[in-house]
């Protein structure tokens, strides 16, 4: 990880209230499209949602879930969130503050969602998220990330290599399949970002 985790939450905490306007590229949105269609929950489903930020997949996986679960390490960005929940009058979606490899849940999980978010941990970190994640035993793990598919070209980063430290799809497949879960979808968005879906083996 190029920054601590509070640098990661005081810089995002400074831009939650404009964030939602900065996420407007095309492949964030197709990401986030994606990670809601495979998370494909059903009504009887507990969703952990991490990296939630101000809700954008929690929200979208609220109304087929029967509860989801947000966790962020940005109390500006939780705040959001719960504003956003307060306003629709969403009820069935609850955030507080979990990391990848502290989660903060004791409810256990049906479906695990990530978007746009594991790319500040290191590889390393990034196997340690994957096997935490595993251990609370969901079905299904979504994660929409910026990833390699091949190699990136330095001359246009989709990321801010001063902050940010995406790994390869391989090194994701062998995170999850050494977990013990098998892919069993992988969505190219553009050559820098991805979906991938695993399930357990």
């Amino acid at each position: 990880m190029k920054k601590s985790i509070d640098e990661h939450a005081e810089r995002f905490s400074d831009h939650a209230a404009d964030y939602d306007e900065s996420q407007d590229s095309p492949e964030y949105r197709a990401c986030a499209d994606l990670v809601v269609e495979h998370a494909a929950p059903d009504g009887d489903d507990v969703v952990l949602d991490l990296g939630a930020g101000t809700g954008a997949i929690a929200f979208g996986l609220a109304p087929d879930a029967r509860r989801v679960i947000g966790r962020d390490i940005s109390e500006g960005m939780l705040e959001q969130a719960r504003e956003k929940a307060d306003e629709q009058g969403v009820e069935t979606v609850s955030f507080g503050e979990g990391r990848f490899r502290e989660p903060n849940v004791e409810a256990s999980v049906d479906v695990v969602t990530s978007n746009f978010a594991m790319h500040h941990l290191s590889d390393d970190e990034k196997r340690e998220a994957i096997d935490v994640i595993a251990g609370l035993e969901p079905r299904r793990i979504v994660l929409g990330d910026v990833m390699f598919f091949g190699e990136p070209n330095p001359e246009d980063p989709f990321y801010s290599p001063e902050v940010d430290d995406p790994a390869t799809v391989g090194v994701l497949a062998d995170a999850f399949t050494d977990a013990g879960y098998a892919l069993t979808a992988v969505e190219l968005v553009s050559d820098q970002v991805g979906v991938l879906v695993a399930e357990q083996g």
